[in-house]
């Protein structure tokens, strides 16, 4: 499958509610990063779930270059998403958003497939 074919399933896999989703801000948060850091064309923002934490699981956020042959890439607003086999499971249908407000900024988790959450929201249990 070419890398436009590859872009334009998973956009539409991601509508039907089984990809990633970001808001509007989380889009622009990525973005901004992604200049800061220079980043060559193509980069993007990888996602992925990890053992630890309060709950057992937790949510990892990177910045990569390209993304790894066995990973869903999708393409939200000119923002690629990497995600690897593993973690898709567990983050089928979430939103990442970006919040700023009194207590900090940062990412943001909304999980449809997470039992149960911590008080930090980034850490999950299923």
């Amino acid at each position: 499958m070419s890398d436009m074919a590859s872009v334009e399933t998973t956009q539409a896999t991601a509508a039907a509610g089984t990809g990633i989703e970001l808001s509007p801000t989380a889009v622009a948060r990525v973005k901004v990063l992604l200049q800061r850091e220079q980043r060559p064309e193509g980069a993007g923002l990888r996602v992925s779930v990890v053992g630890g934490g309060c709950s057992g699981l937790q949510y990892s956020l990177d910045l990569d270059n390209t993304p790894a042959e066995e990973d869903a890439v999708y393409s939200i607003d000119d923002v690629r998403v990497f995600v690897d086999p593993t973690s898709a499971p567990y983050l089928a249908g979430m939103r990442v958003d970006y919040v700023d407000g009194l207590h900090g900024a940062g990412f943001k988790f909304v999980n449809p497939n997470a039992d149960r959450t911590c008080g930090c929201g980034s850490s999950f249990s299923v």
